[in-house]
C-alpha cells in the first residue's frame, strides 16, 4: 500500500557558515569604527570652538568671534612667534581663558620702551596693526624668558591684559590650550594669522 515517508534524512547537507560574508561584515564594521574614531579625534584636535572674550585682539579678532583651535600642534611642536594662542593663566585662578599673540619665545630678551616692543634688542615687527603701548608694565626693564616661558600680547595693545601684567605674566606651555587657526564667524570667515 502506501509507504510512509520518513522525515529523518541523514543524507541532508548541512548548511555551511558563510565565512566570506562574515569576513566582509567584520571588515566593514572595523572600517566604520576606524572612520568614526578618526573623525572624533580630528574634531577633538582641530575643531574645538572658542568664543573670543572682549576686544583685546582687535583688529585681528573681535569680541564674540568664534574660532577653531588646533589642540594637537603644541603636543608635537612648541609655540612660535606670531601664533595666536588660547591659554588659562595659572597664576590667576579667577582669570578666564585668554587669547593673545605670542611675541616672545624661550630665551628671548623682552623690553618695552617708548611704546615699542623690542625682542633681543630689535624692534618687533607686528603682524597686526598695533598702536604704541602706553604702559610697559613688567617689561619696562629687560627680562629674559626661561626655557618654558612665552611672552604674549593682545593686538589691541592699550586694551589688553597680557604678559605685561602680573595677573597674566609669562605663559607656560602647560597653560596653553591650543592655537587659533580658523575663524568661523561669517564676517571674518577664514584662516587666522
Amino acid at each position: 500500500m502506501f509507504k510512509k515517508k520518513s522525515t529523518l534524512n541523514f543524507q541532508k547537507k548541512r548548511k555551511r557558515f558563510p565565512v566570506e560574508k562574515a569576513r566582509y561584515l567584520l571588515i566593514l564594521f572595523l572600517e566604520t569604527a576606524l572612520v568614526v574614531l578618526l573623525s572624533f579625534l580630528t574634531v577633538k584636535a582641530f575643531g574645538m570652538q572658542f568664543d573670543i572674550p572682549g576686544g583685546s585682539m582687535e583688529p585681528t579678532l573681535l569680541d564674540k568671534d568664534v574660532v577653531l583651535l588646533n589642540k594637537f600642534k603644541y603636543i608635537v611642536f612648541s609655540p612660535e612667534k606670531d601664533d595666536i594662542i588660547v591659554f588659562q593663566p595659572a597664576g590667576n585662578l579667577n582669570a578666564k581663558t585668554s587669547v593673545k599673540r605670542v611675541v616672545g619665545v624661550p630665551g628671548d630678551k623682552i623690553l618695552i620702551s617708548g611704546g615699542n616692543l623690542y625682542v633681543n634688542g630689535t624692534r618687533y615687527k607686528d603682524k597686526a596693526e598695533t598702536e604704541p603701548m602706553k604702559d610697559a608694565g613688567r617689561a619696562k626693564t629687560e627680562m629674559v624668558l626661561t626655557d618654558d616661558e612665552y611672552f604674549v600680547l593682545g593686538d589691541n595693545r592699550n586694551s589688553s591684559e597680557d604678559s605685561r601684567y602680573e595677573t597674566v605674566s609669562n605663559v607656560k606651555k602647560s597653560e596653553i590650550i591650543g592655537k587659533v587657526w580658523f575663524c568661523i564667524t561669517k564676517e571674518r570667515f577664514g584662516f587666522v594669522y
